[in-house]
């Protein structure tokens, strides 16, 4: 897309994350939640931004070997374009430079199009969370991407533009 670009979180796109946190996220995390992420000195947290306006947002959190995908959004008007695996992307490259030797998350188990792109991107179900999610209920599935230090993302997937 032209003049899109990903850029470290920080405090001028608060309102835009929080508004796409509404939108995407039926237990969203809190303002304090998001601001706590600018300053993280164990996690990465990057925006997706096109003409200068956030469209997505994802964050990692790197605890001793293991990078934990803490976050993804895209603004809805923007899905399916190809942003959250850009931005995941991204992230597990940053991880793996700091040789994280592996990565993990939860997704919800009716999130069947996030599910797909992580096993697109090497990550296998290893385990489900019984009610998981505090507004449903719903149960998630924790996912694990193993040897992050030999993970090479899809071809044709360049992290600089989406």
């Amino acid at each position: 897309m032209p003049n899109s670009r990903l850029h470290r979180f920080n405090k001028e796109h608060l309102l835009d994350v929080l508004r796409i946190e509404d939108l995407s996220n039926p237990s969203p995390w809190s303002e304090r939640s998001f601001i706590h992420e600018i300053d993280n000195r164990n996690g990465i947290f990057e925006v997706a931004l096109i003409e200068g306006k956030v469209v997505g947002y994802a964050g990692i959190w790197l605890v001793v070997d293991e990078a934990h995908i803490t976050t993804v959004a895209i603004d809805p008007a923007y899905r399916k374009q190809g942003i959250g695996e850009t931005l995941i992307c991204s992230l597990l490259e940053q991880a793996k430079e700091k040789n994280m030797a592996c990565a993990t998350l939860e997704v919800r188990a009716s999130n069947e199009a996030a599910i797909h792109l992580y096993e697109k991107l090497g990550f296998v179900i290893s385990a489900t969370r019984r009610n998981y999610y505090p507004n449903d209920n719903e149960s998630a599935f924790v996912m694990w991407l193993f040897h992050l230090e030999t993970w090479q993302q899809p071809a044709a997937k360049d992290s600089a533009n989406f």
